[in-house]
């Protein structure tokens, strides 16, 4: 939704979804997708967090439409791996064995940590510290499920949501970035936890934000700001409200202040000394960082339809990025 002017009073207007036509949508995207290259299926990555719930979700309810009529041979198969690592609390693991028992789909688990361990021998300085080596384990898992897509001739489905992917390039280049398509890459995160609820995964929805990359790493200890401010930010960017007009919107400031807050009394410090300095962080990560690691990595997200609330405007079909 854009718009060449926008006055300081102008509400920011945040896209919601009929959950049922968006969940179809992202399913025909999926089918279509796995079907134009003769695939067998679907492989993901489960973390137990909302976003890899979700896409498993919805692929599976994908499948579970197409197979309704075909004959076992030709019926398309979601199958989950979960790739645990040392940074990992065991709850992951164990909410991504939840989710793929309640989705009735064949899954694995297979620890990383003796990979990892193996490249103090190539890569030593790649395990001196918790970011190189988060990232290097973010690769790791990339490779496994890449290359257990491509012995099963599945595609490899990503979980990466407007927020994180776009909004910041929140990701890993050649990690869990490298994928064949990324369904929920149109919905914000606030959208994808709404979707969850939906398909029946609401105590899923509401858990703490992590890639699990590092031992006590949040998203929200790691940014400084949840993703609800990222989505209002990056909307009121694209609806046409200036930089210097984001810095002192009333939406934007009640949201960053409260943040702020929030981040002083749970970590006793300050991660921005003010408003301004918060939402800068966002946009200069929005241009510097997501839109120059689009252009290396893009895979194709599904076209879905959000509806811009105001007076009497139709409901907006988002085309997939290119």
């Amino acid at each position: 939704m854009n718009s060449k002017r926008k006055n300081l009073e102008d509400k920011i207007l945040l896209p919601e979804i009929n959950p049922g036509q968006v969940a179809d949508e992202i399913g025909e995207f999926i089918l279509n997708t796995i079907l134009n290259i003769g695939g067998t299926g679907g492989v993901i990555g489960l973390s137990g967090g909302v976003d890899s719930t979700t896409t498993a979700a919805l692929a599976k309810r994908a499948f579970d439409k197409y197979n309704a009529n075909k004959q076992p041979k030709n019926q398309l198969e979601l199958v989950g791996y979960i790739l645990p690592s040392s940074t990992n609390n065991v709850k992951d693991t164990e909410d991504g064995i939840k989710v793929a028992e309640k989705l009735g789909i064949r899954y694995e688990i297979h620890s990383i940590e003796p990979i990892l361990n193996a490249y103090k021998h190539t890569n030593p300085e790649a395990l001196e510290n918790g970011f190189d080596k988060g990232n290097l384990s973010s690769r790791i898992r990339a490779n496994i499920l890449s290359t257990k897509s491509a012995t099963e001739r599945k595609s490899l489905l990503g979980t990466g949501n407007k927020d994180e992917d776009y909004g910041l390039g929140y990701f890993t280049l050649f990690g869990d970035g490298a994928v064949h398509m990324n369904p929920v890459g149109n919905l914000s995160k606030r959208l994808v936890k709404q979707m969850a609820r939906y398909l029946g995964f609401s105590e899923i929805a509401d858990r703490e934000p992590t890639a699990g990359l590092e031992h006590g790493q949040t998203d929200f200890k790691d940014l400084g700001y949840y993703y609800n401010l990222v989505e209002l930010v990056i909307e009121g960017k694209d609806q046409g409200f200036s930089t210097r007009q984001l810095y002192v919107h009333k939406q934007v400031v009640s949201l960053a202040k409260k943040q702020m807050k929030k981040y002083e009394a749970m970590f006793g410090k300050k991660k921005f000394n003010d408003v301004e300095e918060m939402v800068f962080d966002i946009l200069c990560r929005h241009a510097y960082v997501a839109k120059p690691k689009g252009e290396i990595i893009h895979p194709p997200t599904a076209p879905v339809t959000l509806s811009y609330i105001i007076g009497k405007e139709q409901p907006k079909k988002v085309e997939a990025k290119k």
